[in-house]
């Protein structure tokens, strides 16, 4: 029974929570953009965000089917949804979730108004799910071995991984010169739960015997492996606790913790043409807490009928042969992952002076910005256990007026070749809110987007009194 509410309660994460943020990316009217690139040329006296609302976003998307595919009301049984969804995709695709609550997040320039030098910090928890498509195992499991005789079912298509952390960050940027941009950011990262299978190999395959239609030869080859941290307690019998209040208690207070770097730079190439560049998440866990590792390794040769893994009195006791055979094993040693790096790219092309610039020849402070309008190119890319996963980004940003900034993304990606983007910062008095969404063309059907995203929040923040 526990082992059913925690398989539950992951379920119900994954339903309501990649991680590409590219309309948040060099949008430097948002103090958040610094964590996606901690060289953004970002420029406050303090800011700090309201708690728990300064900064809420989250990522899902899958490369090959959609919400739709499969809850559609549309007369189709459900078996043959799935079964439709699974013939369509390969093992390559993949389905990937993202979410992040910032609990907390300030800032602050250091030294007097004319000093370029800024310190941010916060704390924020992230859920992260990436798995691609079992699609052998899941042909196997839906349909059996009947019609595929002589196929060999891939364990190799088994492979995933998801952890639940919070992140202790601080970070600084200082502005060089005219030209330059640099920053950079340190993180501890503190594990509450994790699992990771990405090693696995083996097959299950099914002959027929020569001369003999109803005798087959069958072969379980295993060398399957699952990892978890901050998860076992949870599936043992006496455990009467409550699994997600205990997740997050560990989340934040007694994790398995990791360290990581986050380095960006912004250069000014002339006064309205810029590269941007950032590394986000090199960094690394080491899981020590309530760790254990399941193991199935080993090969099963049966000749003869199929064998009944369910009958009760098989005199050959085909069930204890197979255990013996490949044999489930449980070992605690402490292990290492590896954070989802991300690397960020830009190239922006500013125009149109803006009408402090056009009515004033005095020095103006950093926050005001010189340009009403921008457009370029973004390039992201992340790592993943087989191959990195990467996005081309087209986008334009206009200035409305002083205090509010739109932008605008077109992405070519894993999920999809027409994903819009919108962006929306506007500052009342200190009052900063933002609105991020992505795929802005399936909202009038979500359940048909195979990726959606959004991101908001509100913060304060304050300039100098002549700003």
């Amino acid at each position: 029974m526990k082992k059913g509410y925690l398989i539950l309660f992951l379920l119900m994460v994954l339903s309501c929570f990649s991680q590409n943020k590219e309309v948040l990316y060099n949008f430097t009217s948002i103090p958040q953009s610094s964590l996606v690139n901690p060289g953004a040329d970002v420029s406050y006296k303090f800011y700090f965000g309201l708690p728990i609302l300064s900064g809420v976003s989250a990522n899902v998307g899958s490369s090959s089917f959609s919400a739709y595919d499969l809850f559609a009301d549309n007369g189709v049984d459900f078996n043959d949804k799935v079964r439709n969804v699974i013939n369509k995709s390969s093992k390559n695709d993949k389905v990937i979730t993202n979410q992040q609550l910032e609990i907390f997040s300030g800032g602050f320039r250091v030294g007097g108004k004319d000093s370029r030098s800024y310190v941010s910090f916060g704390v924020y928890q992230e859920f992260d799910f990436f798995m691609y498509m079992p699609k052998d195992v899941a042909l196997l499991a839906l349909d059996g071995n009947q019609n595929y005789i002589g196929k060999a079912f891939s364990l190799a298509d088994l492979n995933l991984k998801a952890e639940v952390l919070s992140v202790f960050h601080v970070g600084f940027h200082k502005k060089m010169n005219e030209k330059w941009v640099l920053g950079g950011r340190a993180k501890i990262y503190s594990s509450g739960a994790n699992a990771v299978s990405t090693h696995n190999s083996g097959y299950i395959y099914t002959g027929q015997m020569d001369g003999t239609p109803n005798l087959y030869d069958q072969v379980i080859s295993s060398n399957l492996e699952l990892k978890t941290s901050g998860i076992s307690r949870f599936t043992k019998d006496e455990y009467e606790g409550n699994i997600a209040e205990d997740i997050a208690h560990n989340t934040f207070f007694n994790g398995s913790l990791g360290f990581g770097l986050d380095a960006g730079v912004t250069y000014n190439i002339k006064e309205n043409l810029q590269l941007t560049a950032s590394i986000i998440d090199l960094g690394f866990v080491h899981q020590s807490k309530d760790i254990e590792t399941l193991t199935y390794k080993g090969t099963y040769h049966y000749n003869g009928a199929n064998p009944d893994f369910m009958g009760t009195d098989d005199p050959e006791n085909i069930f204890d042969e197979f255990e013996k055979a490949i044999p489930r094993d449980t070992l605690y040693n402490k292990y290492t992952t590896w954070r989802p790096t991300k690397i960020y790219s830009s190239l922006q092309y500013s125009f149109g002076k803006s009408r402090a610039y056009e009515e004033c020849n005095c020095k103006l402070p950093q926050s005001v910005e010189k340009y009403k309008n921008a457009a370029g190119v973004q390039f992201f890319a992340m790592s993943a256990p087989r191959e990195a996963i990467a996005a081309l980004t087209l986008f334009y940003q206009r200035k409305i007026f002083e205090k509010l900034d739109v932008k605008a993304t077109y992405t070519f990606d894993t999920f999809s070749n027409k994903n819009i983007g919108l962006g929306l910062s506007g500052t009342i008095g200190i009052v900063n809110i933002y609105a991020l969404v992505n795929n802005v063309l399936e909202y009038n059907d979500v359940s048909k987007a195979n990726s959606t995203a959004f991101q908001l929040g509100i913060n304060f923040v304050f300039q100098d009194k002549e700003d």
